[in-house]
């Protein structure tokens, strides 16, 4: 049966892709290098902060030496939450998708975000208590598609309650394919959500395909623990 659902957080809670693109091209601007939003969506958008600017400086022929990197990201995340102000990053209907999961099994978050922008968000739509455990960038030393990330969150949930939770009673929300993976190493069943790419570009990669956090039905995921 299934006892704990486990949310990516870009790309299926928020929609905040869009600004993380923006922030990341206005920083890389102000030291004269282009992203465009067709190669950011189609290149990084699996990476977190720190892989994303590694990935992006190599591909430009600059050097990602370890302080350029972390100033970068600093300068990143100072850009977003200017963009983020006096708006909400949430798909429709997700907040009440994450209420309605809370009300039924233990929830968490799964994310390659740092927590403070995570956290900052649910508290502005008041979401922060329905969440057992936050995994954020900074906490696991492997991003996706590596499963520390959701195992990561296994832990958490455990320790907040059921000690014997098993990685097949959760299920996992992703919106990308390299979370997917992610989640299913892990040992989760995965349930993707076509936010961020169709479905033809999801199929095979997670046992249940759904448009939204809106259409979730939290009988077919207990189906799919079974």
């Amino acid at each position: 049966m299934l006892r704990a659902i486990v949310f990516d957080f870009d790309g299926v809670i928020a929609n905040s892709e869009p600004l993380h693109f923006r922030a990341f091209r206005d920083v890389l601007a102000e030291d004269g290098l282009l992203l465009t939003e067709r190669d950011y969506f189609d290149r990084y958008l699996g990476f977190d902060d720190v892989g994303a600017f590694e990935a992006m400086l190599r591909d430009r022929g600059e050097t990602a030496a370890g302080m350029r990197v972390v100033e970068l990201v600093a300068r990143k995340a100072v850009r977003l939450e200017i963009l983020e102000r006096d708006t909400s990053v949430l798909f429709p209907g997700a907040a009440d998708a994450v209420r309605r999961a809370a009300a039924a099994v233990p929830i968490a978050i799964a994310s390659g975000a740092r927590g403070d922008e995570i956290r900052r968000a649910l508290a502005r739509e008041e979401l922060a208590g329905c969440f057992t455990g936050i995994v954020a960038a900074e906490d696991t030393p492997l991003s996706k598609p590596a499963p520390d990330p959701y195992l990561r969150a296994l832990t958490l949930l455990r320790a907040a309650g059921d000690g014997e939770l098993a990685a097949s009673s959760c299920v996992a929300i992703e919106d990308s394919r390299w979370g997917l993976q992610s989640a299913r190493a892990a040992g989760m069943r995965t349930v993707a959500v076509t936010n961020t790419y169709a479905q033809s570009a999801l199929a095979g990669a997670a046992d249940l395909i759904i448009p939204s956090l809106d259409a979730m039905d939290l009988e077919i995921l207990s189906r799919l623990c079974a």
